[in-house]
């Protein structure tokens, strides 16, 4: 498949250019023309780039890209990485907060799925735009049940926070560092905000509004998307594809 009109459905489909982000969402690094064989990953790194192209991968599309918002320096570890890219001849494409919002196969969405639930409205709003989704159980669920769920179908450990509500009905879905949603989620009725990671200060935040919150890793909770984007272009174009996991426990 061409380069040009394999990146022009991805900019298009995964409409990149809706988004206020501080990554640089698209193709970052030109490589090959023909890409017949596609490497997806949560994060650029010197062995993610280095396994796709020993997989043999045209193109490594990333949730996490190697340009947030320009090159800047190309020095050390910017230099290596680069490098590793360009002499394989590799594509990259980058699609951060896109991928964490898209209404069909985004980090968001798919997160509510696995508990078998369907976006009702949006959560998580940044910058003016909702990058995560809200869904509602037909019957309220105990959170130890929900926490289950999300540990096997994600196979992470998940650690629960317990404020006030023990019963979850309402379940918001915010990947990443998707705590920024916790006042959102509240004044919502949000009963349970899932998210991958939590600070101190996003603790005692959660403790006095109160928002129970459900977390179960940065990188878990963002090898969603790409996987399923990986699936689509798979039985839309007919490429190649392979998985890169590279998890780092956070």
């Amino acid at each position: 498949m061409n380069r040009d009109d394999l990146v022009a459905f991805l900019n298009e489909y995964l409409n990149i250019l809706a988004y206020p982000d501080k990554s640089s969402n698209g193709l970052q690094v030109e490589g090959k023309e023909e890409v017949e064989r596609v490497a997806f990953a949560v994060d650029t790194t010197l062995k993610t780039i280095r396994r796709a192209a020993k997989g043999g991968a045209d193109m490594l599309i990333v949730h996490h890209g190697m340009i947030w918002g320009g090159l800047g320096y190309i020095t050390g570890v910017h230099y290596r990485r680069l490098k590793a890219i360009m002499d394989a001849g590799m594509n990259l494409y980058a699609a951060h907060l896109p991928l964490d919002a898209h209404p069909e196969i985004g980090n968001n969405v798919e997160l509510l799925r696995l508990l078998d639930l369907e976006p009702k409205g949006p959560l998580g709003e940044y910058k003016g735009i909702p990058v995560g989704f809200w869904g509602e159980f037909e019957e309220p669920q105990p959170i130890e049940k929900v926490a289950q769920v999300i540990a096997e179908k994600l196979d992470t450990t998940v650690k629960t926070y317990e404020f006030e509500k023990r019963k979850i009905k309402t379940v918001g879905a915010v990947s990443g560092a998707g705590a920024f949603a916790l006042e959102e989620a509240w004044k919502k009725g949000i009963d349970l905000l899932i998210t991958g990671e939590f600070t101190h200060a996003d603790y005692l935040t959660a403790l006095d509004l109160p928002q129970s919150v459900l977390v179960a890793g940065h990188y878990k909770t963002e090898t969603l998307g790409v996987k399923a984007l990986m699936g689509l272009l798979k039985e839309k174009f007919g490429l190649d594809v392979f998985f890169i996991d590279e998890p780092t426990g956070l």
